[in-house]
């Protein structure tokens, strides 16, 4: 795979990038991806843990709910983080804003680690995680104004639906793997009473890895040739007064593709959370399953992420946006809620763990192309603000569907009934709003 020679907004043929260059490209861009949801479901796995040191309450629901509460403040602040990273990277360049972001993500979620408890310091403890929680988001908000973009600008046109399902849910497959070996061996370090002393802690540190990858980004990745090629041609231009980015989204071609992408990132990315993201509370709240069986099955789960994402991915360079993803809807309508239908009522670990890894590999379809098609609805010069913004406020507004989830089951039991009713209806909203998205495949310029 080599880069692309596509123009960018009326510049000169962009140089490629040396192969290596542009497989680092991806590679790189899928760990940031990684990272970033990798960061999220440390939460997410260890939130019934969470629940109890820092928003105990007689129902355990309720405590539950508030915990992810705190993920979806998180979550809100994404957009924040989009429209200061989206100008940052348009501007000065997608590498210097992928490597200020991922230290931020992970400086701020190791810092989570060492936060003392509600019993130790009273209300200041849940406050002081939720600052924390806002601090992140901004950071993440970042991560993907830079990463998806940097990664599908540097590679050939005919593979960029494959780099899609390679970086978000290859990605995003790979940050769950991270958490859930993670997981597995602090639970194995810190078993029984000791993880909630220790284990989450050490899981928190973890993310300090996010920063690691922000210094090899510095030092080994070569800047987005689109981009270059387009500041280049700015420079050989007569000088005239631009537009800032975030007011070139405002124009109603570019605020018709970022409603367009906000609606199906809002849908794609709630089948992901209520699927691959509400596992890890389902099995221990539903499935009643210990530490360690849960690992290894989420383990499962997110090879199985990876696998169906970058296949999916690849099926539009195929046969095109559009129709691929009205499959991946009718698919995700269709045999979602079964599965969790099947779910609710398993006895078996095998049962269990077999309708978890469909669970999975259905819950990434529609989430997987959502990267290339953003990215090929604006053009070079306000990419990166214009997916970072779709995304962020889409993601953010379907990260909140496991609140809503578990404020709409008075008890665990009627977990599994309350998602076959919510997965259906976001199905329907995701074919609802890929209505109104035109084909984007080869668009790009």
């Amino acid at each position: 795979m080599t880069a692309t020679t596509i123009t960018g907004h009326g510049s000169a043929a962009a140089p490629p990038l040396p192969q290596r260059q542009a497989m680092l490209a991806v590679g790189f861009s899928c760990l940031g991806w990684a990272f970033d949801l990798f960061d999220l479901f440390i939460l997410l796995y260890v939130a019934p843990v969470l629940a109890r040191l820092f928003f105990p309450s007689d129902v355990p629901m309720l405590s539950l709910a508030a915990v992810y509460a705190s993920f979806t403040a998180t979550l809100l602040m994404r957009p924040v983080g989009g429209m200061l990273f989206g100008p940052l990277a348009d501007t000065h360049g997608r590498k210097r804003a992928m490597v200020i972001a991922s230290v931020g993500v992970g400086t701020s979620t190791a810092l989570m680690g060492a936060l003392p408890t509600l019993q130790q310091v009273g209300v200041l403890a849940p406050l002081l995680f939720l600052a924390l929680r806002l601090i992140q988001g901004v950071f993440m908000g970042g991560m993907v104004a830079s990463t998806h973009t940097l990664g599908t600008e540097s590679i050939a046109p005919r593979w960029r639906g494959l780099a899609s399902g390679i970086i978000s849910g290859g990605g995003s497959g790979v940050g769950k793997l991270m958490a859930s070996l993670v997981f597995l061996l602090a639970s194995t370090l810190f078993p029984g009473p000791a993880f909630d002393e220790w284990g989450w802690r050490v899981m928190f540190f973890s993310g300090l890895l996010s920063s690691v990858l922000g210094l090899l980004v510095f030092t080994q990745l070569q800047e987005s040739p689109l981009w270059a090629s387009l500041q280049q041609h700015k420079a050989a231009a007569p000088v005239k007064r631009e537009k800032p980015p975030a007011r070139r989204l405002l124009e109603p071609g570019n605020r018709r593709a970022a409603a367009i992408g906000i609606a199906l990132t809002f849908a794609g990315g709630a089948l992901s959370y209520l699927t691959s993201g509400y596992l890890p509370s389902f099995l221990r709240l539903v499935s009643h399953l210990p530490a360690q069986e849960t690992g290894l099955i989420l383990s499962a789960c997110a090879f199985a992420v990876m696998t169906s994402s970058v296949l999916a991915g690849w099926i539009t360079d195929l046969i095109g946006r559009r129709k691929a993803m009205a499959i991946y809807g009718l698919i995700s309508l269709v045999g979602i809620p079964l599965l969790y239908r099947a779910l609710g009522g398993a006895t078996s670990t095998a049962e269990i763990a077999w309708l978890a890894v469909a669970l999975s590999a259905l819950g990434t379809l529609a989430y997987a192309p959502l990267l290339i098609v953003l990215n090929e609805l604006f053009p070079t010069a306000i990419r990166s603000t214009g997916t970072a913004v779709s995304w962020n406020i889409g993601f953010s507004l379907g990260g909140a569907t496991p609140v809503l989830v578990s404020l709409l089951s008075a008890q665990a039991t009627g977990l599994a009934a309350t998602l076959v009713g919510v997965t259906a209806v976001i199905a329907l909203l995701y074919l609802l709003a890929l209505a109104f998205t035109p084909e984007t495949r080869g668009a790009m310029r």
